[in-house]
């Protein structure tokens, strides 16, 4: 799929232009082109050395060569040539020119801190979300986003990679902002693009097979006519009452039918235009707008920014639909600016995939994995031996700190106590925080499959929940802890399989799936900036 949109890209980018900004055309039909006449010149054998004229004395010799390549004008600069001149300009000798335009850009994290930085007037997000993950010292897994949010009026979006900051900020109320955030279903529609479009709200006005790799060619190909129907809540402009109606996604903006689920275009009537819109999700539809759902979205023209009259304001049944009608706004706006924003990460990272290893020091060279079971110390050779040596001297470890421990012995890191609080430092854990609080962090940074955070049981003060997003819903899992000699474990399929510490567990389900739906991929995380 990607050697076809990749394809498809290629043929979108125009032909070369000329300095005036016109496209290069041939001759007209018909037109005789004149080939220049070359000047004759003499016949010059190889081995005859040829004497080179200067250029003002080689005019005058022949008139011939006086052409607009070789003028001659005189050097209006004579007192640089002079012998007491200085070869090089003094400062402060030539105007200086036009700066830069800066602007400060204040951006806030999901724990209320801010940071004000200072950006160009053509930085777009993606580099400004470079900037902060440098500052504050992030992974740049390309997954991070800068959010605009409208507290005023319930709503928020991520930017898209190519948007300009400052432009954006222009069309900003003064209580609007930026949040730095991971977004990890940013791109997530072009790896698994069935899981976003479902084929009875998917329609083409052209015929198409309607397979995985001609449905994204589709939305993308100017020429194709894509469509997203189906039953949406409508926000009636002006007023607090919401009617269900059959709307239409086309190129040309949204439509809805004034008669059932009719298509013919007199029945059509339209609702929104993308062109100078953008596309928000609602953060509070139920409280700020009544919304009959959880799943509601809004199409807000650029010029608005404090009037809540002039919002489209709509509604879907549940996450997948709303998910499918944003993806395909986004897509039918934007376009191929889409897939370059989501190519340019991975050519990087081709790019620099001879870089990538990283390069050992010498003293971890001259590391080598030895076996002191016997009466002499070997050499372990074999390199899944040494990894299995690893894994039972790891495991043989603890066992030993544990039992030091209970016996009464000053242990220097006392593992009973530390396996209850070293998850602590981990980014995937948040705390004491609510159900409901975990749903949001989740559902802001991205449902994709594998998206997890671990927190403090509210029910059981001993246990955890495990919070994680599978098929755009999420589902919460309770690790109790248990005992066995002992020592407590902590388990999530009731003792089969235990853990002395959640970073054990973390590890372990990262890497299989057990009794989890699917494995943990992604963690939430919180950066104070």
């Amino acid at each position: 799929m990607d050697a076809s949109l990749e394809s498809l890209c290629a043929a979108s980018e125009t032909a070369p232009l000329l300095h005036n900004g016109q496209h290069s055309r041939g001759p007209a039909p018909g037109a005789r082109v004149l080939q220049p006449q070359a000047a004759p010149r003499q016949r010059v054998q190889r081995s005859q050395p040829v004497r080179i004229l200067a250029v003002r004395r080689l005019q005058e010799e022949d008139p011939h060569l006086r052409t607009s390549s070789l003028p001659a004008i005189p050097n209006p600069f004579p007192e640089l040539c002079g012998p007491g001149s200085p070869p090089a300009l003094t400062p402060g000798s030539l105007p200086p020119g036009p700066a830069a335009a800066k602007q400060d850009v204040k951006v806030f994290s999901e724990d209320g801190t801010s940071k004000v930085v200072e950006i160009l007037a053509d930085m777009t997000a993606r580099d400004l979300c470079q900037l902060l993950v440098y500052r504050s010292h992030c992974v740049d897994d390309n997954s991070w986003a800068l959010v605009e949010h409208h507290p005023h009026l319930g709503l928020e979006r991520c930017l898209e990679d190519h948007e300009l900051v400052v432009q954006v900020e222009s069309t900003m109320a003064s209580e609007s902002k930026f949040l730095f955030r991971k977004n990890y279903a940013k791109y997530e529609f072009f790896k698994n693009p069935m899981n976003f479009f479902p084929e009875q709200m998917v329609t083409w006005c052209q015929q198409s097979n309607g397979s995985h790799t001609q449905l994204l060619q589709n939305f993308l190909n100017s020429s194709s006519c894509p469509e997203i129907q189906g039953f949406l809540h409508v926000k009636e402009l002006g007023r607090k009452s919401w009617k269900k109606l059959y709307v239409c996604l086309r190129r040309s903006g949204l439509y809805c039918s004034t008669k059932g689920a009719s298509k013919e275009p007199r029945h059509l009537q339209l609702l929104a235009d993308l062109e100078d819109s953008s596309i928000f999700s609602l953060i509070a539809g139920r409280k700020q707008y009544s919304a009959p759902t959880d799943y509601g979205f809004c199409i807000k023209p650029n010029r608005v920014r404090n009037e809540a009259k002039e919002l489209r304001l709509l509604c879907a049944e549940d996450e997948q639909s709303r998910t499918c009608w944003v993806t395909a706004c986004r897509l039918l706006k934007y376009g191929m600016l889409l897939y370059q924003n989501y190519r340019i990460p991975q050519q990087r990272k081709a790019m620099l995939s001879s870089f990538s290893t990283p390069v050992r020091s010498v003293s971890e060279n001259s590391l080598v994995a030895m076996d002191f079971s016997g009466q002499t110390g070997r050499v372990i050779e074999n390199p899944a031996e040494a990894q299995s040596a690893a894994l039972e001297e790891g495991h043989a470890w603890r066992k030993r700190s544990t039992r030091m421990n209970i016996l009464g012995s000053q242990s220097p890191l006392h593992p009973s106590a530390l396996s209850t609080v070293i998850h602590r430092t981990q980014h995937w854990f948040h705390g004491r925080i609510s159900r409901e609080e975990s749903h949001r962090i989740i559902k802001q940074q991205g449902l994709v499959d594998g998206l997890f955070l671990l927190r403090d049981s509210q029910s059981n003060p001993k246990a955890f929940v495990l919070t994680l997003c599978h098929h755009q819903k999420i589902k919460n899992f309770q690790i109790l802890p248990c005992e066995d000699d002992g020592q407590t474990f902590f388990s999530l399929d009731d003792g089969n399989t235990k853990f002395s510490d959640l970073i054990q567990l973390v590890d372990f389900y990262q890497l299989n799936k057990g009794v989890l739906p699917c494995r943990l991929k992604h963690h939430c995380i919180r950066v104070a900036l």
